[in-house]
C-alpha cells in the first residue's frame, strides 16, 4: 500500500464529508512520510468528492458544534482546498425524464433547508433515522417472506483472556453495536441484505446490497442487486470483526451482513433506489438526514414518506410532493 501511495498520480476520496478531519490530517502526515516531501500532501494531488448538504461525521453523545468542528471544513488543511462544482445531474440525464429536473431543484432547496413543513400533509427500501426504527421495519418485511426462517449464531469471545470473567460470552451475546451484524442472525432464502466489511473490493465491500440464494451453516449464496456486478453470484463467508467504539476489545465470529430492506439513512449513503420509503416517525437529529434519502432517487413519484404530524416539529423536510 505504501509503493502504491508513492507512485500515485491523484488519489480520490469519495463521501469524504462523512470523514473527520482528523482522517484528512492523517493522510497529510502518511503521504509526507512515504514521499519524503514536507509540500501539502507529499505533493500527491488529492480530490476530495462530496456534498455537504448529506451527512456530517457522526460524533457518538455530541452536540451540533462537536459535528461541525469535527467536519472538513474545520481543518486547517482546508484553505488549501480548490473548490469546484459540477453543474450537471448525471442521474437526470441518463434517465431523460423532463420531471426528474424539477425534482432536482426541489431536493437542492431541501438541503438549503428553505422547504417549510408541511403541516396539511431489491431496487427499493425503507430508511429511517434510527437504528431502532430500521431493526423493527425489517422484522416485519422478514415476516412477510414465505419461507423457512434460519438463525445464525455468532460466537464472541473477548481478545484479551485476562478479561474473560468480567465479560462473560452470555453478555457480549447480548450486545448489538451498530457496526457488527447481531449475535442472531435470521435470514431466509429471499431476504435482502448488506454488507458490513469489505470483504472483495469492488465487488463485495461495505455497503454492497444483496439478495440471499441459498443458506448454509458457514457460507452463505447470494446475487448482488445493483451496480456493476449486478445479479453476479458471490460466497459470504463468516469472518471475525472487531468493533472500534467499544470501551473494551472483543471479537464476533459472524457473517458480515445485516438486513436492508430496510436502512438507517447514514448507511445509504451512495445507494440508488428504484423506490424509497422514508419513515420519520423518529425525526431526524444530524445534519443533512433530510436531503439525503430524497436524494436516492431521481423522481418525485418515487419517494413516500410517513412523518406524523405531532411528529415533525424538528423535521426541515415533511412532504415535497403527494
Amino acid at each position: 500500500m505504501a509503493k502504491v501511495l508513492v507512485g500515485s498520480k491523484i488519489i480520490i476520496w469519495d463521501e469524504c464529508i462523512m470523514a473527520h478531519k482528523r482522517a484528512l490530517k492523517a493522510l497529510d502526515r502518511t503521504l509526507k512520510d512515504l514521499r519524503n516531501d514536507s509540500r501539502c500532501f507529499g505533493g500527491a494531488m488529492i480530490l476530495l468528492s462530496g456534498v455537504f448538504k448529506q451527512t456530517l461525521p457522526v460524533i457518538a453523545r455530541s452536540t451540533a458544534t462537536d459535528e461541525i468542528n469535527a467536519c472538513l471544513k474545520a481543518s486547517n488543511l482546508w484553505r488549501y482546498v480548490k473548490k469546484l462544482q459540477l453543474s450537471v445531474n448525471m442521474r437526470i440525464a441518463l434517465l431523460n425524464d423532463l420531471s426528474a429536473d424539477d425534482f432536482s431543484k426541489q431536493l437542492l432547496t431541501i438541503g438549503n433547508g428553505r422547504v417549510p413543513v408541511d403541516e396539511s400533509s431489491g431496487e427499493r427500501a425503507i430508511l429511517a433515522a434510527k437504528n431502532k426504527d430500521v431493526d423493527s421495519l425489517n422484522f416485519i418485511v422478514q415476516n412477510q417472506i414465505v419461507g423457512t426462517l434460519y438463525s445464525f449464531k455468532s460466537i464472541d469471545c473477548v481478545t484479551n483472556a485476562e478479561e474473560a470473567t468480567n465479560y462473560p460470552t452470555e453478555f457480549l451475546n447480548s450486545l448489538d453495536v451498530p457496526d457488527l451484524p447481531p449475535h442472531n442472525l435470521q435470514l431466509e432464502v429471499g431476504s435482502v441484505v448488506i454488507m458490513t466489511r469489505n470483504l472483495n473490493q469492488p465487488k463485495l465491500c461495505n455497503g454492497t446490497r444483496l439478495v440471499i440464494r441459498k443458506l448454509m451453516s458457514n457460507v452463505i449464496h447470494a446475487s448482488i442487486l445493483k451496480g456493476k456486478f449486478k445479479d453476479e453470484e458471490v460466497l459470504i463467508p463468516r469472518i471475525p470483526m472487531i468493533p472500534t467504539d467499544m470501551p473494551f476489545e472483543f471479537k464476533r465470529i459472524q457473517f458480515p451482513i445485516r438486513l436492508a430492506s430496510a436502512m438507517t439513512i447514514k448507511k445509504s449513503q451512495g445507494q440508488f433506489l428504484t423506490i424509497c420509503g422514508l419513515n420519520l416517525e423518529n425525526a431526524c437529529f444530524s445534519h443533512g438526514q433530510s436531503y439525503v434519502p430524497c436524494s436516492r432517487i431521481v423522481k418525485p413519484s418515487a419517494l413516500f414518506v410517513l412523518a406524523p404530524d405531532q411528529k415533525t416539529k424538528n423535521v426541515v423536510y415533511h412532504k415535497v410532493l403527494k
